[in-house]
Order: C-alpha cells, then sequence, then structure tokens
C-alpha cells in the first residue's frame, strides 16, 4: 500500500504561483514514477506531468509545459509541481497518483494509488 497526501492548494490572483506537494508513505521502497492530474467541476480527469523515480524523465501535457514543473525529493518521499502564471482555467481539484512500475505515463489506468486532491482556485 502507498498512501498519497497532497498539500499546497488554495486561492490565488491570475499570473500568481503556487506549490503543490504530495507525500507518499508505505511502500516508499518501491520505485515508482509519480504523475500530477486535475479535474474541474463536470470536466474529465486531466493529466499534467509525471516523473521517473531518478527523476530525469519528465513528461508534461502541452497545456502546461513551460508553465508548470514537476520534480521530487526521494529523501522526503515527495514530489512537487510547481505552477506560475497561473490562469482562471486552471481552477480545478489537483490530484497526485503513483505508478510502482516507474512508468512516465499520461493515463490514469497507469496508476495504482492517488490522493485525495487539493483544491487550486485562481481567481481573475
Amino acid at each position: 500500500q502507498v498512501q498519497l497526501v497532497e498539500s499546497g492548494g488554495g486561492l490565488v490572483q491570475a499570473g500568481g504561483s503556487l506549490r503543490l506537494s504530495c507525500t507518499a508513505s508505505g511502500r516508499t521502497s518501491d520505485r515508482y514514477s509519480m504523475g500530477w492530474f486535475r479535474q474541474a467541476p463536470g470536466k474529465e480527469r486531466e493529466f499534467l506531468a509525471a516523473i521517473s523515480w531518478s527523476g530525469i524523465r519528465t513528461y508534461y501535457a502541452g497545456s502546461v509545459k513551460g508553465r508548470f514543473a514537476i520534480s521530487r525529493d526521494n529523501a522526503k518521499n515527495t514530489v512537487y509541481l510547481q505552477m506560475s502564471s497561473l490562469k482562471p482555467e486552471d481552477t480545478a481539484v489537483y490530484y497526485c497518483a503513483a505508478d510502482l512500475s516507474n512508468y512516465v505515463s499520461a493515463y490514469e489506468r497507469s496508476y495504482e494509488y492517488w490522493g485525495q486532491g487539493t483544491q487550486v482556485t485562481v481567481s481573475s
């Protein structure tokens, strides 16, 4: 079992920045990739970014590349999503997920464990 807890969400103004964190516990001895997704009300869950265990391999959705950056600190069992130039359309619940196969995947089905999400609201 892997438990994931997101933090760092909140209310920010358009153009602002926010850093989300996701801390894992449980089977943290496994090498797992991590992904970030988001879901706005009435919309499908959307892939944002993923990162391998080593941190060397990353993959971004085209909609956020250049604005968002994923990173991780395995000593802290934590993955981050640094978000800048935020827009009102970035408003959503943000989720982190873990894939024990260590793929760098954009697909929900690749991920075995999910956090409960953290709300990000961007005002205009």
